[in-house]
């Protein structure tokens, strides 16, 4: 499975993400899953098969498929129920 941190730039937001996203996998001890990161204008669906993006910029990521919003880029606590409902849905927990 694929994941994509997406943000406006690409740069410190969706990195930021990313980096979170895979702490948060690495304590549930899940592998195989791949994390990355790119601006909105760069992101193709077929570059992962689910977006994390910013209500920000949610609206412009519709184009992208399986997108979850994200209220505040810096909860932990919200990234992280986030990621694990992704993954019971893909059934990886």
């Amino acid at each position: 499975m694929k994941i994509l941190a997406v943000c406006g730039s690409g740069l410190g937001t969706s990195f930021m993400v990313e980096m979170n996203i895979n702490q948060i996998l690495g304590e549930l001890g899940i592998t195989g899953v791949e994390v990355s990161h790119s601006d909105l204008s760069s992101a193709t669906p077929q570059d992962a098969d689910v977006f994390f993006l910013a209500k920000d910029i949610a609206e412009g990521g519709a184009h992208l498929g399986e997108v979850v919003v994200l209220d505040s880029i810096i909860d932990m606590d919200e990234l992280r129920t986030k990621v694990k409902q992704v993954l019971e849905e893909k059934n990886l927990i």
